[in-house]
């Protein structure tokens, strides 16, 4: 499907795959013959034994709407409140935006709530890395990004400038070759894609802004019942589904988990982050920033990333460890001390110090880093008609670039997960949408995240320790990785 063509149409689910995106091949004979005899054997045992598993059909890209699962229409498809259940995403974050949009697009009701009172009142990130997802965004009808930059060139230093590792399609590729690589990585801003998908939306008037979710009951009859505070006064609403995308410090989850099961686990690290327009760096010329170069350059201790932000500015993003009180302390004190300290702490090769000295207070912001342990399908299978996803459900440290790709794949597998298990004829209302959507989207989900978790919290250690100083052409830690197999 050509990317260009398809800015600002309607997309309805494609009715070849039923907007799954994928399409099951008939299993072989072989297969067939090999199962049939598997079971034919256990059922000689009298159910002693294991029963074998039913092999599952593969799956191949859809050739109809090349794997996005949409196709272009007139108009939004009607919403279809008969069949589908009514949804509430409390926030409106880009993995609840995409939710919505994914929802829309399926003419599934939904309601998009948001403690927020408009789309700028508060910082939502700086730059993030689409890699996974980069794929799925086309199942949320974004063919093209405008204000994404690739990067082509990923360089390692020492803080002497010596270059240690060095990866990307300009160090593997011969200079003629002139075709784009089928796998490259995205970079946008946060907002700019939370925009898009919003565009995608019909615009941020979709959005119930300023609804700061207070609690919510099950009803015998399967409805639930949400209470929200909006601008002083309390305020109700029903709605058949609920889905917590509302961040690391989730309502929703709140609600479901008590906190004392899956507390904040500090990381150990703090995070000063800035934005520095390229025009400001005056006298500074590097072929580091040439807007399709990432670099990172380390210590061992304090370790800095820089990657295109925009086409004319670099988001940088200075980590080091720091106990827990003294990063709170740290981040309360504002810009302007973040600043310093990123400073004092970057004396380096070229452009570093040029950079961060550049950049704007208000361009500066910092945190300590969080993640929670694990969820377990045990956590959430009785929590009835609510689940979550993104953050909410796995939150992970931003070391690896993981999480706004792991919520917009959580958001497109829910609303898949719903227009199959809610389809006509399904029964699902008596059935329950745990059963027929839920518990099937979680373990899904928790599987296939948990070693992104896993994997952002090993980079926290080891991006601020010797490894990072490993000599090698290649992401680091990826030597641990061989160094455990």
């Amino acid at each position: 499907m050509n990317t260009a063509e398809h800015g600002g149409v309607n997309w309805t689910i494609c009715q070849e795959c039923k907007g799954q995106g994928k399409k099951s091949r008939r299993l072989s004979k072989k297969v067939r013959l090999l199962y049939q005899k598997a079971t034919e054997q256990f059922e000689k045992t009298k159910g002693e034994g294991t029963a074998p598993d039913r092999p599952k059909a593969p799956l191949y890209p859809c050739p109809t709407c090349s794997g996005s699962g949409l196709v272009a229409a007139a108009c939004s498809p009607a919403v279809d409140k008969e069949n589908y259940p009514h949804v509430a995403i409390i926030g409106a974050g880009i993995g609840g935006v995409a939710l919505a949009v994914a929802c829309l697009h399926r003419g599934i009701p939904f309601t998009l709530y948001e403690r927020d009172s408009h789309f700028e009142a508060r910082s939502q990130g700086y730059g993030l890395t689409l890699q996974q997802a980069s794929k799925a965004i086309e199942g949320l009808g974004i063919f093209s990004l405008k204000d994404k930059v690739i990067s082509t060139r990923h360089l390692v230093h020492t803080v002497e400038g010596k270059v240690i590792g060095e990866w990307g399609t300009r160090k593997w590729m011969p200079d003629d070759v002139k075709t784009a690589p089928k796998r490259t990585n995205m970079h946008i801003a946060r907002q700019s894609l939370r925009l898009a998908l919003l565009e995608q939306l019909g615009g941020d008037d979709k959005v119930q802004w300023g609804h700061q979710l207070v609690d919510f009951k099950q009803d015998n009859d399967t409805h639930i019942t949400l209470n929200f505070q909006v601008n002083g006064a309390m305020k109700t609403a029903k709605v058949d589904l609920v889905v917590g995308a509302d961040g690391i410090r989730s309502s929703v989850r709140r609600l479901l988990i008590d906190e004392d099961t899956t507390p904040l686990r500090y990381l150990g690290c703090i995070v000063i982050l800035g934005i520095c327009p390229l025009s400001v760096l005056e006298g500074v010329a590097s072929p580091l920033l040439d807007s399709a170069t990432i670099f990172q350059t380390a210590n061992g201790n304090e370790r800095i990333y820089v990657m295109p932000f925009t086409a004319d500015s670099v988001m940088w993003q200075l980590s080091f460890p720091m106990p827990e009180e003294d990063a709170k302390a740290l981040s309360a004190l504002g810009p302007e001390a973040l600043k310093e300290e990123a400073f004092r702490r970057t004396q380096w090769h070229d452009p570093v110090p040029q950079i961060v000295a550049a950049t704007l207070d208000t361009q500066i912001s910092g945190y300590p880093v969080y993640d929670r342990e694990l969820l377990t399908p045990a956590l959430l299978e009785n929590n009835g008609a609510v689940t979550l996803l993104g953050d909410a459900a796995h939150p992970m440290s931003p070391f690896k670039g993981q999480g706004a790709n792991q919520a917009l794949l959580d958001a497109l597998s829910l609303a898949r997960g719903i227009t199959r298990g809610c389809r006509p004829l399904s029964n699902w209302k008596a059935a329950g949408i745990r059963e027929s959507v839920l518990t099937e989207f979680e373990l899904e989900m928790l599987e296939r995240s948990a070693v992104k978790v896993k994997d952002s919290a090993a980079a926290a250690e080891f991006l601020h320790s010797e490894i990072v100083l490993h000599e090698g052409d290649e992401p680091r830690g990826r030597c641990l990785k061989r160094n455990d197999a």
